[in-house]
């Protein structure tokens, strides 16, 4: 039986973009205006060996300063539990992202506590990429892994490599994105979000607003016909 066209285009997947966390937030006013341009999570860093690093207090007052419905994301590396509970609670953070050697049952212990579980892994280094089934996350968060920090260190990568993780996962590219360059990875990787921090960059910590929101540009015009599972 035929199928009507106008049924068809009715029924048929929507083209969506991605949606866009920007990570390693340091400043209320930033946020606030990545929020604006359309950012669907804000990063906070809890680590102390970054650049982006920021204080119970900093975070908390970022995080009040923001639009309601705007994902509030604590990146960790390794934290204890108590650690990250009281971030979570002080903070008002609505998810949590691993990146270190976390474990499965640590992931199912901070799901527990309500919020939203991304885990990091790696293209290149433990855990890798290939051992996302092992984790109950909402979400895995792929890059490349290379370079002396545990987060991108700004590489580019070979993102295709990415994409069978999203065909059973949903999926956050990240690693060495920017205006430049988030189109063709979206196309190659197919992700359900993108995350980006240094490409957006003057220094650490601090954004250039201009490029933020040529980065959504570029996300937006990088859209397909997949069905994009919601994250943030």
């Amino acid at each position: 039986m035929m199928v009507d066209e106008k049924e068809r285009q009715e029924t048929a997947p929507h083209p969506m973009p991605p949606q866009v966390k920007i990570c390693g937030l340091t400043r209320a006013d930033q946020a606030r205006a990545c929020a604006a341009a359309g950012a669907a999570a804000i990063g906070f860093v809890f680590y102390d060996k970054s650049p982006r690093n920021v204080s119970i207090e900093e975070a908390r007052t970022i995080s009040a300063d923001l639009p309601v419905g705007t994902g509030r994301v604590g990146v960790f590396v390794d934290a204890p539990l108590d650690f990250i509970r009281r971030r979570i609670e002080d903070c008002g953070l609505t998810a949590v992202q691993l990146h270190g050697m976390e474990t499965p049952r640590q992931v199912l212990e901070l799901k527990a506590m309500g919020v939203r579980v991304i885990k990091s892994l790696f293209a290149s280094r433990k855990p890798h990429m290939d051992e996302a089934a092992r984790f109950a996350a909402d979400a895995c968060l792929v890059e490349c892994g290379k370079g002396t920090l545990p987060g991108g260190n700004a590489t580019v990568w070979h993102y295709a490599d990415a994409r069978e993780v999203g065909r059973r996962h949903p999926l956050i590219l990240a690693g060495g994105l920017s205006p430049e360059n988030v189109a063709a990875a979206v196309g190659a990787a197919r992700p359900d979000a993108v995350d980006v921090s240094s490409g957006v960059e003057i220094r650490p910590g601090v954004k250039e607003i201009v490029l933020v929101k040529q980065f959504m540009q570029a996300v937006s015009n990088a859209t397909h016909n997949n069905r994009l599972r919601r994250i943030f």
